[in-house]
């Protein structure tokens, strides 16, 4: 054989040998160096359990933990590892038909199209069936339990203020950047959701060793790749747990809200809204039932109405009118206007309860009788100021002060889905009048009517401003985070002070004050007294509408209340609304003089309690409510008819007189009912149908 030849044979074996050595180096590494593969390996025989930590407990301003942590099982499914899975026996545990099964399994594979990843199949499970399912895991490889804890509420209350946690979905894994996982829980509402970042903590992992049975034997490596789980953060509150039961209490059977601040922070030492719920609805095996039947409530009981509830403010709106006329100096604390009953001032006379000469004869009586045309006539005299060109450029200055006092925007509080109320923009009047309009066009709005609305909690916070002559912080319930400092604390904005309307005079201020405090020692809230502590307050009342059966209705007033006290050295400051209740001093203004005392004076006096018990045990729901209930109710049922061919839920709403509706469809119902719903217009165009149906009486 030629030289040439045996040279390129012996490259040609270099090559293959070299080729072998890099094989044989790699496999080394992957199977005996690199630990971090061995673990990929053996997914057959280690089992990865996620850890999920304990969330940050939160205490109220003495220091009591408001809701807290236990332990519950859900039970986890990786499709990937089902083997031989006797599913009738898993049912039968599960309480559940094969049919569902199989929906949850589909569900499963679209939600994490991931077949290698745990996903849960059935969550929070109930003491009785985690034992079960615990005993006898061994028989359904591919499904595991794991620990989760959930919050418990020791004192019942704070619902809509504390929130409440859920399995994230798609939606959340996308914002989050898929930084969680399927399977995590995660601050739905309220602080949950506000302080997740905090409360969370952080996920530790476990590998535990399974044997052919399925079976936790123990450790894997001895824990060596291990995670430990890091618990979240506690957060300390404002929140007054005594106070906030109090209020709760006395909005039983009531639509509206209370709110308490701390004017010297911001605190908030109460939030109530009524209808609510107790938290615990909301965890534990029952929570999805729970939630389903308060979302089809029409009265609303998972709305935070001291947020997101816009009101009339009425009334007491006044001593904010007040002010601005003052500071504009188109009135002094002298001022006075003759009232007889009624503002002629405009084509149309707006009433007024009083008629007895000399009730508004100043600023201070005017307050303390709340008198209509007085407070017509000073919101006219300041959008219709000489020093303004027009009274679109007058109107535009008095939207600032109320800009000023937080109305008609957001105030920032660290919960979310907070409204912003409304004052309304010249726009909207020029839209409306087409350009042409005056002082007279919207006059009610010097009494807290027209277009102007707000919610509770920015009726209280102007409060705090005119206890704190000019100031505020932003509302917020947090006080203090666990492990916080000064340069990372998620609090340092909630901290600063708001000198927005310290520029008015004390003279002015004082004035207010003094009219206010009229209100409750010889005015419309002599009712709300209370010996050694002087209240400054204004009551309301507020007309309110609705739309039953395609016609607009009157209704009941509503019953505001706003107040501050002491005078001397506010402490805090309240607004109530009551919906449908009447007047201001009958319902809402009980409901502040019994929280102011409690809350100085840390206890009620023994008649004070009757009192409580006297307010909240009266049914103030408003009768509409019952036929929005039934029209709503009767429209599900239709709707149920019409995709399954089943009358049994449409039988009790169905006219003695008329017939069964003709089933308006013949093919198979679908398997889910989420099919109807897919065309959003499809959908709103059936519900519009069957409204009509409802409403005319044909079934």
């Amino acid at each position: 054989m030629p030289v040439f030849n045996q040279s390129r044979q012996n490259v040609i074996r270099l090559i293959f040998l070299a080729t072998f050595l890099v094989i044989v180096t790699r496999l080394f590494i992957l199977q005996v160096v690199s630990e971090k593969y061995k673990v990929q390996t053996m997914d057959n025989a280690v089992y990865k359990k996620v850890v999920y930590p304990d969330r940050g407990i939160i205490f109220d301003r003495k220091g009591r933990a408001i809701l807290n942590n236990t332990i519950i099982f859900d039970l986890m499914v990786t499709p990937a590892e089902i083997r031989n899975v006797d599913t009738g026996y898993l049912c039968n545990l599960l309480n559940i038909d094969t049919t569902e099964f199989d929906r949850r399994m589909r569900n499963v594979l679209f939600r994490n199209r991931n077949r290698y990843m745990p996903s849960v199949f059935e969550d929070l499970l109930p003491p009785d069936m985690q034992a079960r399912l615990e005993e006898n895991i061994w028989r359904f490889p591919g499904f595991t339990l794991v620990e989760r804890p959930i919050r418990v509420y020791p004192y019942h209350a704070a619902a809509h203020l504390l929130g409440y946690i859920g399995e994230v979905d798609s939606a959340i894994l996308r914002r989050s950047n898929f930084f969680y996982q399927l399977g995590d829980y995660v601050g739905r509402s309220g602080m949950e959701q506000s302080y997740e970042s905090v409360l969370m903590g952080q996920r530790g992992v476990q590998y535990l060793i399974k044997d052919n049975r399925n079976r936790i034997q123990g450790s894997w490596e001895q824990g060596k790749y291990d995670t430990a789980a890091i618990a979240g953060r506690n957060i300390k509150t404002f929140l007054d747990i005594e106070l906030q039961a109090l209020a709760e209490k006395l909005l039983t059977n009531k639509v509206g809200s209370i709110v308490a601040l701390d004017p010297k922070t911001g605190g908030i030492l109460a939030m109530a809204s009524g209808p609510s719920f107790d938290p615990n609805d909301l965890t534990g095996p029952e929570k999805q039932k729970n939630y389903a039947r308060m979302v089809l409530d029409v009265s609303g009981p998972l709305l935070n109405r001291s947020i997101g509830g816009r009101y009339e403010p009425g009334s007491t709106f006044k001593p904010i009118g007040g002010l601005v006329a003052l500071d504009e100096g188109v009135i002094t604390p002298f001022y006075g206007y003759p009232c007889k009953g009624a503002y002629y001032g405009c084509a149309k006379p707006i009433s007024c309860e009083h008629s007895n000469p000399g009730h508004a004869a100043n600023l201070r009586l005017a307050l303390a009788n709340s008198c209509n045309s007085y407070f017509s006539q000073v919101y006219r005299m300041a959008v219709d100021n000489s020093q303004y060109r027009n009274v679109k450029v007058g109107y535009m200055k008095w939207k600032e002060y109320m800009n000023a006092f937080g109305l008609g925007h957001r105030l920032g509080i660290d919960l979310p889905s907070e409204d912003s109320g409304n004052i309304p923009d010249t726009s909207v009047y020029n839209k409306d009048y087409r350009g042409s309009w005056n002082s007279c066009t919207n006059v009610t709005l010097g009494i807290g009517q027209d277009k102007m609305q707000a919610t509770p909690l920015q009726l209280s916070n102007a409060m705090c401003i005119i206890a704190n002559k000019g100031y505020y912080f932003t509302p917020h319930i947090a006080e203090s985070v666990e492990g916080e400092s000064a340069n990372d604390s998620l609090l340092n904005a909630y901290r600063q002070k708001h000198a927005v309307l310290t520029h008015i005079s004390d003279e002015a201020y004082e004035a207010i004050h003094s009219g206010m405090q009229d209100v409750v020692d010889r005015g419309t809230a002599m009712g709300a007294k209370i010996p050694g502590i002087n209240i400054c307050a204004k009551t309301g009342t507020a007309e309110k509408y609705t739309i039953l059966d395609g016609k607009r209705i009157k209704l009941p007033n509503n019953s505001m209340f706003v107040c501050f006290a002491p005078r001397e050295n506010p402490k805090i400051a309240i607004a109530v609304a009551v919906e449908n209740a009447g007047f201001g001093a009958t319902w809402a203004a009980p409901m502040a003089s019994l929280l102011i005392e409690k809350y100085l004076n840390d206890t009620l006096r023994q008649e004070r309690l009757k009192e409580v018990e006297r307010i909240g045990g009266t049914n103030l729901m408003p009768e509409y409510l019952k036929r929005k209930q039934f029209v709503e109710d009767s429209t599900r049922a239709y709707y149920y008819f019409n995709l399954y061919q089943d009358s049994s839920y449409l039988q009790k709403y169905l006219n003695p007189h008329k017939k069964l509706p003709e089933i308006q469809k013949k093919s198979k119902a679908p398997e889910k009912s989420v099919a109807f719903f897919k065309n959003p217009a499809d959908l709103e165009h059936r519900k519009n149908q069957s409204r009509s149906k409802i409403n005319a009486g044909t079934i």
